[in-house]
Order: C-alpha cells, then sequence, then structure tokens
C-alpha cells in the first residue's frame, strides 16, 4: 500500500509512502489540541451564549494550558453546572505513556499510545524524547506515526508510514511529558534524572521526532501556535524548531504561518549524494532547497536556519565535503550541527573519527558558521537523533543481537 511517486534510473527506491491507516476519532473528542475557535464551537453545542463563549474559551485556556488539569473537577473559576455538561461530551485525554526508559546522560524517552484504526485493531504508538541539560529541557516531538519518507541512515525512515498525528497528539505529547516531569504550576520534579535548575523543565520544543512534520502541516502548524500561546503553555517562536528533509513547497507556509524556527535536514552537498541519503532530494534536489531556505519569511542573523549534518564515516565527511558545504550556504544566515552519526541494529553506516568531526567542525567555524559537534544523548535506550522507532514494530533475532551488542561497547 505504499505510493511510488518517483524512482531512479538504476533501482525502484520510493521517495514517499502513504498512510496505511486511518485515524479514527473516539466517541468523546479530548479538548487537547482544539483551537480557540473550536473551544467555542464546543460551548456553542452546550448552549453557552454567544456573548459568554470568549471569557469561557480563556477560562478553559488558563486550566488546559497554564495549570494541566486533568480533570474537569479540577476547573474550579467555572460552574458546577458547566462542568458537568463538559465532562459529559469531552475528556481532557492525553496520549497514554506505556513505557518510560531513563539514559545514564538523564534523556527520557516515553512510548506513547493513540487511538489505532478499528479495522487493524491495534493502537497506534510514537516516540517521544526529552532531553535536558543544566539550563534548558528540550523536548523532541513526533508528528506521525512511522514516517513518509526513506531516509537510508535514519531508523525511523525504516517504518511505515501508519498515519498522521492530529494537532491534538501533538499537543498531547508536550501535555503527557509535562505531566511525567512535574512541570505544571506546583508540580513536583523527578528525581532520578537530570532536570534543568530553571522554572521549567521544558523550554524549547524541536519537531524532529518520529515522521516528516511538512507532510502534516496542518495540523502540525495548528498545534504548534497553540504550544507558543502566550496565556497557555508560552513557549517562545524563537525556541521551536521544526525540522524538515526538504519538503521544498511548504517551506514558505512555514514561515508565513507558523513562524518558528527552521531546521534543514541537509547531510550532503551533492546531488548524487544526498539522493542516496535523503531520497526525497530527488524530487526536490539541493539548489531547490537552498532557494526556498534563502526565501524563508523573517530570515535575518538573529533567525537563522539550522542546517544539520549527520556525520558518516568515509561518506560525506571529507574535508572537501567541509569547504562545498561552506561554499553551499553562502549567503543564508546559517548555524551548522554536526551531528554524530547514532547507530541502530541493521544500519550500513558508521559514525565518522572524532579526529576527522573536529577537522571537518574547524573548516565550518573557519567560516563563521557555528558548529557545537554535541556528545550524543541517550544513545543507550536508542532515544538519540536518528534512533526513533515505535516499539510496535517487532525487532528481529539480528536486531536484538546488534542492540546488546551497542550496549555492551557503550
Amino acid at each position: 500500500m505504499t505510493t511510488l511517486v518517483e524512482t531512479s534510473s538504476a533501482a525502484t527506491a520510493f521517495l514517499e509512502k502513504a498512510p496505511l491507516e486511518r485515524y479514527v476519532a473516539p466517541e468523546k473528542p479530548s479538548l487537547i489540541g482544539m483551537t480557540r475557535a473550536e473551544l467555542a464551537d464546543a460551548f456553542g453545542h452546550l448552549d453557552v451564549a454567544p456573548g459568554q463563549r470568549k471569557m469561557r474559551v480563556q477560562q478553559l485556556w488558563h486550566w488546559l494550558y497554564f495549570r494541566g488539569v486533568t480533570s474537569f473537577a479540577d476547573m474550579t473559576s467555572v460552574s458546577k453546572e458547566l462542568r458537568a455538561a463538559l465532562a459529559e461530551h469531552y475528556t481532557l485525554d492525553r496520549p497514554e505513556v506505556v513505557a518510560e526508559q531513563v539514559s545514564v546522560d538523564g534523556t527520557r524517552k516515553w512510548l506513547l499510545r493513540l487511538p489505532g484504526d478499528p479495522d487493524s485493531g491495534l493502537p497506534h504508538e510514537v516516540e517521544c524524547v526529552y532531553i535536558p541539560d543544566s539550563e534548558r529541557g528540550t523536548l523532541c516531538v513526533s508528528s506521525q506515526v512511522g514516517c513518509t519518507l526513506n531516509c537510508s541512515f535514519c531508523h525511523t525512515g525504516t517504518q511505515r508510514l501508519v498515519r498522521n498525528l492530529t494537532a491534538g497528539e501533538i499537543v498531547g505529547q508536550v501535555m503527557a511529558a509535562r505531566d511525567r516531569l512535574g512541570d505544571w504550576p506546583g508540580g513536583t520534579r523527578p528525581t532520578d534524572g537530570v532536570v534543568p535548575s530553571g522554572e521549567r523543565c521544558i523550554t524549547n520544543i524541536v519537531m524532529m521526532g518520529m515522521g516528516e512534520p511538512l507532510y502534516n502541516f496542518e495540523a502540525v502548524r495548528d498545534a504548534l501556535l497553540i504550544i507558543a500561546d502566550g496565556d497557555g503553555i508560552a513557549i517562545s517562536k524563537r525556541r521551536i524548531t521544526l525540522s524538515t528533509s526538504g519538503v521544498v513547497p511548504m517551506i514558505e507556509r512555514a514561515g508565513a504561518e507558523i513562524g518558528c524556527m527552521l531546521a534543514i535536514s541537509l547531510h550532503a552537498v551533492r546531488d548524487d549524494l544526498r539522493n542516496e541519503l535523503v531520497p526525497l532530494n530527488r524530487k526536490y534536489p539541493i539548489a531547490q532547497l537552498m532557494e526556498a531556505c534563502r526565501h524563508y519569511p523573517g530570515l535575518s542573523n538573529a533567525k537563522r536556519i539550522t542546517f544539520e549534518y549527520v556525520m558518516l564515516k568515509g561518506v560525506n565527511d571529507s574535508i572537501e565535503d567541509a569547504k562545498a558545504l561552506v561554499r553551499l550556504l553562502k549567503g543564508i544566515p546559517a548555524k551548522i550541527n554536526l551531528i554524530p552519526f547514532n547507530p541502530w541494529p541493521g544500519s550500513k553506516y558508521e559514525c565518522s573519527d572524532w579526529e576527522q568531526i573536529e577537522k571537518f567542525s574547524q573548516v565550518v567555524f573557519d567560516a563563521g558558521y557555528a558548529s557545537p559537534v554535541r556528545t550524543p544523548r541517550g544513545r543507550d535506550i536508542l532515544a538519540a537523533c536518528g534512533q526513533l522507532k515505535s516499539a510496535s514494530e517487532k525487532l528481529t533475532a539480528r536486531e536484538r543481537l546488534a542492540l546488546r551488542a551497542m550496549a555492551m561497547t557503550d
């Protein structure tokens, strides 16, 4: 049931997958993820007078996204009658946390369960990762169950595309993470891992989890605008980054309608190599991608595009590649994020040697691009960049053996 969008002359590798299943809304929908207009409509269905709806929406928004309540009974500024009516028709459900892993470095990975397709009889699952530092905490959020694309170095790309997430399921990942971290007013923070020293556990959001966000644009847009809303979760758009593999037609819309920071999953400076690493490049080659980046709304030295570049031994890590990368980005306000390859069972790639990474990084640094090479986080729980894969997809015996070997070497 996959769709063959384009083929190379040498092989029939597909570029984009079609969803295999569908989202079926529960009988009682959750209010999580509804826009203000949709909440006003919900109050209309409950016969709240039109003149009161704006005020009621503001009340509800505060309880949902500032307080993070999980029960209508806790909404003490709302009348008992209205709370009862809301509880009769709606829920405050978030995705269900069915598994949690905590890395030795404090990274946390949650397996989240969502409503499945009744025809398959199986739930849908995604992964969400929390990466704490001393001064900030970053939440890596998924946009799809599986992934549309087939990037050859990415574990997530080996999955089927099951379906797109709803706006509520995207916002719900943030809500579930804040629940687990006690990251609401009066909450209790966990004591079994690293958390930032500031007022908040989650300070930054990255749309870099499972899926290609720009192939689920409307839901991602609506979710991120809710997350950025100053009356609720209130994470600044400057602290929200959307990462794309290069869906060129949607990049301008992302800047105009969301206005968050942009990251490009680049990984190669030549079309022939990027065609292999990021097959979507056959549809939107590097020249088109760079042109879209140059016209990203709001682009400036204060709002730079981050170009992600995974370091693959003997593939894209030569000094010539580094110099070509600098030339490619000339004129674009940019940062370069060099990512040591995070191995996963069955991958044919290896991480570049650290000495080579440092040489590559120096070329980039000397050209004026900040290029911090971050120590990989969460590798021991397969939570690092490019390693996410729903646990509902069973590992083969060979993959289990490889995982065991990786754990021993780490």
